[in-house]
């Protein structure tokens, strides 16, 4: 059966004021789901099929740590799964319940709202043979508690499948002043960072493209042609705003989860200010 609402799970870090300055991923979320089509959720599916290796995960319990829109639990669904939803920000709770509404009203999948950093709430759920994170663990603002405590909810044999930004040194610390700023202005002067961020980013692709005649060519391929289904203009805000924000190296991830039982099966290494994506396995059989 669907999923009913959101029930706010406890995070003590709330009585500490610890959102303060956190960006707000649900506004753009609810953004985007309006944006989306057959072909980009298409696209989830597929990259949800290249990441873990299947091309099915029929009768697979999946959860969905930080679900954002709700995508990809849209594609895990697609793929058979049994799903369970939760992210931290209200809003993205409310895109992810408009995403199963409108693209699955009758799936197995559930949608909750609660916090990875609530280990007794997470305890709750249960385990999963699938526990996907894609890009969130380094926002919550203690991200090596959130992944040994997302990790804990993987069968034996199952899959821990992340996305961690990727530890570039000097230019990682500079982007945490950019994003942090941007997150201390009043809304309606964020544009004091966003722009010189846009201009950083796409700046030397849209000059190039105008070269060649046409300056958006990239910026158009990118909403049509991203192998996740994501959106350039989503996309841009998302990275200048996502705070709080911290990164690692492959290497140092690789020895944490090594630590509490995981072999590493995929790494895909993406330099620069990308997310490096990981999977990995826990021992034991399932």
């Amino acid at each position: 059966m669907p999923g009913g609402g959101a029930g706010h799970a406890h995070d003590p870090a709330l009585e500490h004021g610890q959102d303060a300055g956190r960006f707000a991923f649900g506004e753009n979320w609810l953004t985007f789901i309006g944006t989306l089509t057959d072909l980009k959720i298409s696209r989830a599916e597929q990259s949800l099929r290249d990441l873990l290796g299947a091309d099915t995960l029929q009768g697979a319990r999946f959860l969905d740590a930080g679900c954002g829109s709700g995508l990809f639990s849209l594609a895990a669904s697609r793929l058979g799964a049994i799903v369970c939803s939760f992210d931290f920000d209200e809003k993205s709770v409310r895109a992810a319940e408009a995403l199963r509404a409108r693209f699955a009203p009758t799936a197995d999948w559930t949608i909750t709202q609660g916090s990875v950093l609530d280990r007794a709430w997470l305890d709750s759920l249960g385990t999963f043979d699938v526990v996907y994170s894609w890009g969130v663990l380094h926002h919550t603002g203690d991200m090596w508690r959130a992944l040994r405590n997302v990790a804990n909810l993987v069968r034996p044999a199952g899959a821990l499948c992340v996305a961690i930004h990727n530890d570039q040194g000097l230019p990682s610390r500079i982007w945490k002043v950019v994003k942090r700023t941007y997150n201390a202005l009043p809304p309606p002067l964020r544009f004091l960072v966003l722009w010189p961020a846009a201009v950083r980013l796409w700046g030397p692709t849209v000059a190039r493209d105008a070269l060649r005649g046409d300056p958006l060519r990239t910026w158009r391929a990118h909403d049509t042609d991203d192998p996740r289904g994501m959106s350039p203009d989503v996309d841009l805000k998302d990275w200048v705003g996502g705070y709080p924000f911290e990164v690692a190296t492959p290497a140092r991830l690789t020895d944490f989860c090594a630590s509490d039982g995981f072999t590493r099966t995929t790494l895909v290494a993406r330099p620069g200010i990308g997310c490096n994506e990981f999977v990995f396995r826990r021992a034991g059989k399932p």
